[in-house]
């Protein structure tokens, strides 16, 4: 292992037991050191996704299960500063991001190969919550295959998710309705999307700016599959990121990672090279400091924000 020098203690968010955001409590725990194809990171930044307070909450233990205590993030930017086993792409001192093993921490520990370089001109905030949004957009759009001079309908396209969603297949040459609230609508064109005010009446609304028909949808919001069926006339080319029942129970297609369709470093590369262009957003709704943890969390809950949340130590 080749390293710079670094703490053997650092603060770390903790988790004891399954419950409400007061379970997010900050100690002070081991430096772990990377093992074969692991480096070790100081974490900048942290990205807050919905899966973290519902793992946090029990509400997924039956499929995403984990050993109490534990600390909680998924995705991380920072600095390496030491490399395990076989890691040769990554020395101390790179400026990376991607997925890691508990992010809401000083220093956490990634996969090698899953890490991407972090563009200079990227800040830590963006770059650490880009991964699973790029991964997750990426994802969404192999499924429904949209293709240029398609109509994509998208549910919640000014979330992390969705925002990256529109600006994919906006690239891709695809037609893109997105709903959200009345403030983030110029933030809709701003992407390339025409904006449709969600809520009761949201699908006549799609069919007044959208009287050709609409051929794929996400619905990255919840609640919108069923009215997406009947506006599709079926439950094909429709995916859901929120929820399994609703999903289920409308005959469409939940996807919530891990299911091997689209590799994580692509996606951050598709997204880089929006950056490389001049082009890409990626607001960033929050930032707080990891002893508030609960702040984010309970802010992640509410659900409806533009951009990511981000920890930061």
């Amino acid at each position: 292992m080749s390293s710079s020098s670094f703490p053997t203690v650092g603060r770390a968010v903790v988790v004891s037991s399954y419950g409400g955001a007061e379970e997010l409590r900050l100690a002070e725990v081991p430096v772990p050191s990377p093992g074969p194809g692991q480096v070790l990171l100081r974490v900048r930044a942290a990205g807050v996704n919905p899966v973290d307070w519902k793992i946090r909450a029990g509400l997924l233990k039956e499929f995403l299960p984990v050993d109490l205590p534990y600390t909680p993030g998924g995705e991380a930017a920072g600095e390496v500063v030491a490399v395990g086993e076989g890691v040769s792409a990554w020395a101390a001192g790179d400026e990376v991001l991607g997925p890691v093993a508990g992010g809401y921490a000083e220093y956490a520990l990634a996969d090698a190969a899953q890490l991407s370089a972090k563009p200079a001109g990227l800040s830590w905030e963006a770059a650490s919550g880009l991964y699973t949004s790029a991964e997750t957009a990426n994802r969404v759009l192999d499924l429904l295959k949209v293709g240029a001079g398609e109509t994509l309908l998208v549910h919640g396209a000014a979330g992390g998710v969705g925002g990256l969603v529109v600006q994919f297949a906006v690239a891709s040459g695809a037609r893109v309705v997105g709903t959200a609230g009345a403030a983030n609508h110029d933030y809709l064109r701003e992407l390339g999307a025409v904006p449709v005010l969600y809520g009761e009446g949201v699908f006549d609304r799609v069919r007044e700016v959208a009287p050709q028909g609409v051929d794929a949808v996400l619905d990255a919001a919840g609640g919108a599959l069923a009215g997406s069926v009947g506006l599709l006339g079926g439950p094909e080319r429709i995916v859901g990121i929120v929820s399994v029942p609703e999903a289920v129970e409308t005959g469409t297609r939940f996807t919530g990672g891990g299911e091997g369709e689209s590799h994580g470093v692509q996606a951050v590369a598709r997204a880089l090279a929006l950056h490389a262009a001049g082009t890409l957003a990626l607001p960033v709704r929050a930032v707080l400091p990891l002893a508030d943890a609960a702040g984010a969390h309970r802010l992640s809950e509410e659900g409806h924000g533009r951009g990511k949340i981000v920890l930061v130590p």
